[in-house]
């Protein structure tokens, strides 16, 4: 990996690049699918090469190939060169990067249990168990479980001096139980531990073992059953309060894709559109939300899905606050685009493949834990909704007016859980949503949940991004059809 980094660097530099860096990257990947008591699949793949970007001109240039040896090297270099120089051709402001020190190192995520050795009937039998017990339930009409795992293996190297090794594994895996009313049709799903895809983390297969999907599968069975005989969820404005991967859900959407520094300066807005979070907002006391409201971007977080060494432009994995006791106070950046509004990057940059240009990404976007416990705070709640896992969402394209559909919802009432209501659904505008939060549950209540399937980009890139939440209430809510005057 080295050796082609370096021939494809010396070549850039001599074709005219005024800055270039390599990535050459591998990227394996296994998954099991199981759906109504039979494997679905399983299926495994690699895919490997290497990319060169560069500046010549003050423009960028950017290609890739995956075929890897040292002719191949230089052709590549010369096409990337030839490109930026094209590209400088039309009007622009002139590429600037933030400063950043020569890099040198290696990272390896910690893990107790390598994905990849253990036994593939192990594996398969796990996902069989759960969705047994996903089934033992009557009135369960469809089950599925599933598992993923990659290894990625990437050297990083720069006309700066920079190199640097990585090796990341992410790890997880996921239940789901329909349940369907013959009768009418209707359908109810519940899943477990997350839905739409799977809760992940940057971790081994520990992190699946410790799931205990197996213990979950009738629970789940159960609430499927018992959403189709429930009422539907009342509209009207109330107290709500969501769950941990719901709360993480909406700091995904609402608070992690419009704080990417790209988008707000219009860089990309093709399929994750805009933001509302223009850049004037920056150090002006703009608030964002109430007092109780403190976000992070942390890539340093132990075995969360967003956790790297450094980020696909060498810059160092860092904490960067967010919120700051609802005050807007930062964004995800890049070398490229931090020194536009006067800062350096803070490693927010990365690429799903070695033939993707890297982009601006989450990396672990969290609400940080308040003080509350959650059964202190539904007994501080005297009328209102608990919900629970997302069903459906919609956001406009510059995040600020959202719809959010939950799995299930409990109605509270005098500090007590009550009936249990299916089809719920909430919206808000993302600030004022914000400031009506009142509570966050504790660290007890805290987990860092993973998103592995985040879209950006076109063609589009898919990354694993984390988002660490707690319950959290918020006050003053729509719920269900609003009445609009």
């Amino acid at each position: 990996m080295r050796e082609l980094a370096i021939r494809a660097i010396n070549a850039a530099r001599q074709f005219g690049a005024s800055y270039v860096d390599v990535r050459v990257m591998e990227r394996t990947t296994e998954g099991i699918e199981v759906k109504n008591g039979r494997v679905e699949g399983v299926s495994s793949g690699t895919s490997s090469g290497f990319n060169v970007r560069v500046i010549v001109n003050g423009a960028w240039g950017f290609a890739s190939s995956a075929r890897m040896d040292n002719a191949e090297a230089e052709r590549i270099a010369r096409q990337a060169v030839q490109i930026a120089r094209a590209s400088a051709l039309v009007s622009g402001e002139a590429v600037r990067l933030s400063e950043l020190p020569p890099q040198k190192g290696s990272y390896r995520t910690p893990m107790r249990i390598d994905p990849f050795t253990v036994p593939l009937n192990q594996k398969v039998q796990l996902l069989l168990d759960a969705d047994a017990a996903m089934r033992s339930v009557d009135g369960v009409a469809i089950t599925s479980a599933m598992m993923e795992y990659s290894r990625e293996r990437k050297f990083f190297a720069s006309s700066e001096g920079s190199e640097i090794e990585q090796e990341l594994f992410d790890t997880g895996a996921a239940i789901s139980a329909t349940a369907v009313d013959p009768e009418s049709n209707e359908l109810q799903t519940r899943s477990y531990p997350n839905s739409f895809g799977r809760q992940a983390g940057t971790t081994g297969y520990e992190f699946i073992e410790a799931m205990d999907l197996v213990n979950h599968g009738a629970r789940i069975g159960e609430e499927a059953v018992r959403l189709l005989a429930a009422p539907q969820c009342p509209s009207g404005v109330t107290t709500i309060i969501l769950d941990g991967p719901q709360t993480a859900l909406q700091v995904h959407e609402s608070c992690g894709h419009p704080i990417e520094l790209d988008r707000v300066l219009g860089y990309e807005a093709g399929f994750v559109g805009k933001s509302f979070l223009t850049t004037d907002k920056l150090n002006s006391n703009y608030r964002y939300g109430s007092d109780v409201v403190n976000l992070t971007a942390d890539a340093t977080i132990p075995g969360a899905l967003g956790t790297f060494g450094w980020d696909d432009e060498g810059v160092p994995a860092q904490r960067t606050p967010i919120v700051s006791q609802g005050i807007f106070s930062g964004y995800l950046m890049s070398r490229d685009t931090a020194p536009l509004i006067g800062l350096s990057s803070n490693g927010c940059v990365r690429a799903d493949g070695w033939n993707r240009l890297p982009m601006i990404r989450m990396t672990n976007v969290s609400l940080e834990p308040g003080t509350w416990k959650l059964d202190d705070l539904i007994a501080d709640t005297s009328d209102g909704l608990y919900m629970s896992i997302n069903k459906s969402w919609s956001i406009d394209d510059r995040r600020l007016n959202f719809q959010f559909g939950v799995e299930l919802a409990y109605e509270i009432k005098n500090g007590k859980l009550g009936r249990l209501y299916k089809n719920a659904t909430y919206t808000g505008i993302t600030p004022q949503f914000w400031g009506s939060c009142d509570a966050v549950c504790s660290q007890d209540e805290w987990t860092v949940w993973g998103t592995p399937n985040c879209g950006k980009g076109e063609p589009m890139q898919v990354m694993r991004t984390g988002h660490g939440a707690a319950p959290a209430r918020f006050r003053n809510v729509q719920v269900g059809v609003g009445r609009w005057s």
